[in-house]
């Protein structure tokens, strides 16, 4: 089983802004995340696990996880791919850093392989994770 990795969005009011800055990074090389430390479980994660996004204290969406490198001035990178997931929203509260999330803890895909255009507009479902109905 993968396990994965939860972060906060930061600076984001809505989903739908959210689902439109990673539109923007289709077909592009994989994301670099900088972090200060590596994660310590970094290999149960490998290639298999997922950043899972949490807005306003809801996982919403995950961006599968490519792998791991160094970055400038002794920082590590998340290398996640361009793509961004919806799931299916679920309470999480907020913290600062990234933390584990295992596998069986993780909240499905909308609809099974949703990615940006999911069957329902992303307003939408920031609207109904907002009232806690998905």
């Amino acid at each position: 089983m993968a396990l994965h990795l939860t972060k906060v969005a930061f600076g984001v009011d809505s989903l739908e802004s959210f689902v439109a800055r990673w539109r923007d990074r289709e077909g592009l090389p994989p994301y670099e995340l900088t972090t200060r430390y590596l994660p310590k479980r970094h290999e149960e994660i490998g290639g298999q696990g997922s950043l899972f996004w949490i807005l306003k204290h809801q996982l919403v969406a995950r961006s599968p996880i490519v792998g791991f490198g160094e970055a400038d001035g002794g920082r590590v990178s998340i290398l996640l791919d361009p793509r961004l997931i919806l799931v299916a929203g679920r309470p999480k509260r907020a913290h600062q850093g990234w933390r584990y999330l295992e596998a069986a803890d993780a909240p499905a895909d909308l609809g099974e392989g949703a990615e940006l255009d999911a069957a329902m507009p992303a307003a939408l479902i920031g609207k109904l994770s907002a009232l806690a109905l998905i």
